[in-house]
């Protein structure tokens, strides 16, 4: 019933989307998810570098350290959507 779209089917489709949302805010919905997914990439990236590093496997130091800041930016060079983030610190004893 479901299983397959034709060629009228998927420009009705798009016919509808253009006059519920209008031409004029479609280019900036499709800006706007693919910075979105672009933060999402670069999060998972990183997620993922992070858990590849081996933790060190001697005690934790006694010393206090500060974390360093990381800048999350959308797009490269796009400056103004760039915001520092702190990570987390884990204050748990074991």
């Amino acid at each position: 019933m479901f299983g397959r779209l034709g060629a009228p089917e998927i420009i009705l489709i798009l016919v509808v989307i253009i006059l519920l949302f209008g031409a004029k805010k479609l280019p900036d919905m499709a800006r706007s998810l693919g910075k979105s997914a672009r933060i999402l990439k670069s999060e998972a990236k990183a997620m993922k570098d992070e858990g590849s590093n081996p933790a060190p496997a001697g005690p934790p130091s006694t010393e206090e350290q500060t974390p360093a800041q990381r800048t999350i930016q959308a797009a490269p060079g796009d400056v103004t959507s760039a915001r520092p983030v702190s990570e987390p610190t884990d204050t748990t004893k074991r």
